[in-house]
């Protein structure tokens, strides 16, 4: 109860760490990329939050799997380094002896990674592209702020508002620039308003203004005054997200085993069986010689990782494009990682290797 309960404790604190930096450092990804694309006009401010908690919902799978790697790992590391795995050999303990309390603390994680994965990553990723697309899909008018410029959506329109909607709907002070076939058009207006025709089409229209138009670096101009002009803007009608396989629920990829599906599935499924499996290879990983180099095993177990999770990804990519059966590679790679766990812990056990006994 002892070696249990110190491990525990052990496990417990290491994870609470691990698991503020890693989410810390997720959520700071998040927000310079989303800060980013807010300032170019692409995100609109008040979106940052909402597509911040969905992305990082999405990943969270992948932290939760790193934080139980690590946690187990920097632990049995310190017991290492500290002797207190001499003591604990000492008492007749083996090294499967910290199987069953890495076990005991690893499968309620393991089920929540599951639960993430299975459930709650693709509710966050079909969430945030509905998000993203009905951004997309607004006309060039709501991208409009009083005092910035803002750029239209494709690209091909400047708009600058000195003052915003008032009670009778209409903005102040218009400037539009925009530029087509080589030629430069800029409108100015005093005022001017957002109409929408029976048939759904769309129009800012401008009061009291000027028009010019020409050529950079050509002094003929084209001067237009008007009293009312309209703009047709390019609406987009907001679509549901394409279906996108990490948006479908679970048991709709059962429902179509199609190589993408299937692809999709693989990853889900190997989410949480990498992540025990990672957990299980932190106990011969740990080993640390006080004598030598203590970052030795981190780099070995960083490499360890990269490897097992790309070698996921790659097996995800093969499924996905029909170069693999979803049955082969479902099991495959985890099969190889037991293997090779089980061979590290024969090493840390055996006290003559095979590979070192003489004939």
């Amino acid at each position: 109860m002892i070696f249990r309960r110190a491990l525990q404790r052990e496990f417990s604190q290491s994870a609470a760490g691990v698991f503020v930096a890693l989410f810390a450092i997720l959520i700071s990804v998040v927000l310079i990329r989303l800060l980013g694309q807010a300032a170019g006009g692409r995100v609109p401010a008040d979106a940052v939050v909402a597509l911040i908690g969905f992305g990082a919902v999405a990943r969270l799978p992948v932290v939760l799997s790193m934080t139980l790697f690590i946690a187990i790992l920097l632990s049995l590391s310190r017991s290492y380094r500290d002797s207190e795995m001499v003591v604990w050999f000492a008492s007749g303990l083996p090294l499967t002896a910290f199987i069953r309390p890495v076990l005991q603390f690893a499968l309620p994680v393991v089920l929540a990674i599951s639960g993430v994965t299975l459930f709650l990553a693709p509710w966050a990723n079909q969430k945030s592209e509905e998000y993203q697309a009905r951004i997309d899909s607004r006309d060039d008018t709501s991208r409009i702020s009083p005092g910035v410029f803002r750029e239209s959506s494709a690209g091909q329109r400047v708009f600058f508002v000195e003052m915003g909607a008032e009670e009778d709907g209409k903005v102040r002070n218009v400037f539009v620039a925009s530029e087509k076939d080589g030629k430069l058009g800029v409108v100015v207006s005093a005022e001017g308003s957002l109409r929408t025709e029976p048939n759904g089409d769309r129009f800012v229209v401008l009061e009291q203004g000027r028009r010019y138009e020409g050529t950079p670096g050509s002094p003929e101009y084209r001067v237009l005054e008007f009293e009312s002009y309209s703009v047709l803007v390019e609406e987009r009608k907001a679509e549901s997200a394409a279906a996108r396989a990490r948006t479908l629920p679970t048991s709709q990829l059962l429902q179509t085993p199609t190589p993408r599906a299937l692809g999709e599935l693989l990853e889900r499924i190997g989410t949480p069986v990498s992540a025990l499996l990672l957990a299980l290879m932190a106990i011969p990983l740990s080993f640390v010689n006080p004598r030598a180099g203590r970052t030795n095993n981190l780099m070995f177990a960083v490499l360890t990782y990269l490897v097992y999770s790309n070698a996921i990804s790659v097996f995800q990519s093969w499924v996905s494009q029909g170069r693999l059966g979803f049955e082969l590679a479902v099991w495959l790679p985890h099969v190889v990682v037991l293997a090779v766990l089980a061979l590290m812990f024969y090493r840390r056990l055996a006290v003559s290797p095979f590979w070192r006994a003489r004939a």
